[in-house]
């Protein structure tokens, strides 16, 4: 409740939402359905404990940036790394806390939870012409072409990410790791090979073990025909952090 409203909780414990409510969220709703968004939350916050005793964690799911306060969209019911945040803020396991969200569509849910909360900064870099069509106001956005390849969405990367650790001083960030800025993603529209999809994974391990900041990661999107792009892009996440910190 820290995140979501009252009226939205009471929708879904009820199983009462709308049709149209229902529709925008993507999924046949179920009671199931809740409990899974539930455990997805639970997951995400053990990551960001975790991540404080060990420098990183990661949850085999999350990343439901498409969840605001007041409903779901985009295959996201609740928004984990927010309700995440908003615990740790609460009990004051935080202070300053940096989201960065390489998701291939927009943080639009993160943005307008945390539009005017200081002690969290979000950090979205999207397909500017992807979903969805109207974007909410991150404090930092960055629109990329269409097409977008590694050389060029790396140095982008660095350039932000260097900044931002340097401007924000968080004592955690959370990374939202979606692997559907592939190029092999149906609905990416990025050109990014499965060796750049590591690349971007190490650059942010890198930055944050250089500035010791703890990470918790979630997976968000990934939608390639081939199961093994998919799949290898995910697990290099978590080959990248098991080098770095183990």
């Amino acid at each position: 409740m820290l995140t979501h409203t009252e009226g939205y909780w009471h929708e879904l414990e009820t199983q009462t939402l709308s049709a149209k409510a229902i529709r925008k969220i993507g999924f046949p709703m179920t009671p199931a359905l809740v409990t899974r968004g539930r455990h997805i939350a639970m997951g995400t916050l053990e990551c960001a404990r975790f991540a404080k005793k060990f420098g990183v964690a990661l949850n085999t799911a999350g990343g439901t940036h498409h969840a605001f306060a007041d409903h779901g969209e985009g295959f996201c019911v609740f928004n984990d790394f927010a309700i995440a945040a908003n615990i740790l803020l609460a009990e004051q396991e935080a202070e300053q806390i940096l989201i960065i969200d390489l998701d291939v569509h927009q943080g639009n849910g993160t943005a307008r939870i945390f539009m005017n909360e200081s002690r969290v900064f979000t950090f979205s870099m999207h397909g500017e012409k992807n979903y969805p069509l109207r974007k909410e106001r991150s404090d930092l956005d960055v629109g990329l072409p269409d097409g977008l390849t590694d050389g060029p969405y790396l140095r982008l990367l660095d350039h932000h990410l260097k900044a931002l650790l340097d401007e924000v001083k968080p004592d955690l960030v959370f990374y939202l790791a979606g692997v559907d800025v592939l190029s092999s993603d149906r609905l990416g529209r990025l050109g990014l090979s499965r060796q750049g999809c590591k690349d971007r994974d190490r650059l942010v391990f890198n930055i944050c073990r250089a500035n010791q900041v703890p990470v918790a990661v979630s997976m968000g999107g990934g939608y390639s025909e081939k199961l093994t792009d998919l799949i290898e892009a995910h697990a290099n996440t978590f080959r990248v952090a098991q080098e770095l910190y183990f």
